[in-house]
């Protein structure tokens, strides 16, 4: 019997349906969500991502701020159009889109985002209070993952959770995410040595390798009746794919995200959702 389709454009919608309620709700206080974005340099993937989540905040009513940077800007001048942003009180929301050029360094400018504008959730701060369940603002992706659990009502109480990603951006918040939903969690890497027998024994498996030439999740991989998500984005011969062929792991998981059209359409719904509480967490303080 085939597994559920986990519809990412589907939830994401609902997410969307749900800020635009929420934004109309803080303009009748007064208050307009604004994010400001900062894209440095002229990758085309990055600038495709910038304008993707620019023509989202339009459809749900957040005003947007576009800083468009030169590839050679210096650290001190990019630390100081942040902080100027961070005084900023019509700004609810900073995101810089990664990745940086060379001579800037990643975690000094994102440690230099107030934690109560990081709607990335990548400051030390906010990771450290994910940590310990208590942050407002967790990054998007992971956050995305945990909507589509809860949108098909998954408990995860219990569960054998195999995470195939460490990164700060999905792996290791998704991890503290899923703890704090009383999963067991096993993250895998490049050095697990015996990745296929743990993806055996998983309720789910969490794959973001993004590589397929490095790792495929086959349905041989996974018991049955698994859920899969797919959280991966690459080409392979020019075409979009995760590190699962969606139309085979359907056949065996219970449930399963394609790609595209799965955890990718979340991100960006996330992305809006944080800029909402953070401008929600700014009329607090002002009050």
């Amino acid at each position: 019997m085939t597994g559920i389709k986990i519809d990412g454009i589907k939830i994401a919608q609902d997410v969307k349906d749900r800020v635009r309620k929420a934004v109309e709700e803080l303009k009748k206080q007064g208050i307009n969500p604004c994010l400001a974005t900062i894209l440095v340099g002229d990758n085309q993937a990055s600038a495709t991502y910038v304008k993707n989540k620019h023509k989202a905040c339009e459809e749900v009513g957040i005003i947007t701020k576009d800083f468009k940077l030169a590839s050679d800007i210096t650290q001190s001048e990019l630390n100081k159009i942040i902080d100027e942003l961070n005084k900023d009180r019509s700004v609810h929301g900073i995101l810089v889109q990664l990745p940086l050029p060379n001579q800037l360094d990643e975690f000094v400018i994102t440690s230099r985002i107030s934690p109560l504008k990081d709607v990335d959730g990548l400051t030390p701060h906010n990771a450290g209070l994910l940590a310990m369940k208590k942050a407002a603002l967790v990054a998007c992706t992971p956050l995305g993952v945990m909507e589509m659990f809860d949108y098909h009502n998954i408990d995860l109480k219990g569960k054998n959770i195999v995470l195939i990603n460490r990164s700060n951006l999905v792996g290791k918040p998704l991890y503290h995410l899923l703890l704090a939903r009383d999963a067991t969690v096993i993250t895998c890497h490049s050095k697990t040595k015996n990745i296929n027998e743990l993806c055996q024994l998983a309720d789910i498996i969490i794959t973001a390798v993004g590589d397929r030439s490095k790792f495929t999740l086959t349905p041989d991989m996974i018991k049955k009746d698994a859920i899969v998500i797919d959280v991966a984005i690459s080409k392979d011969k020019e075409k979009l794919v995760g590190d699962a062929d969606y139309d085979q792991i359907i056949q065996k998981a219970s449930y399963a995200t394609p790609v595209p059209g799965g955890v990718g359409p979340m991100t960006v719904a996330m992305l809006l959702k944080n800029t909402i509480t953070a401008a929600s967490l700014s009329s607090q303080i002002e009050r």
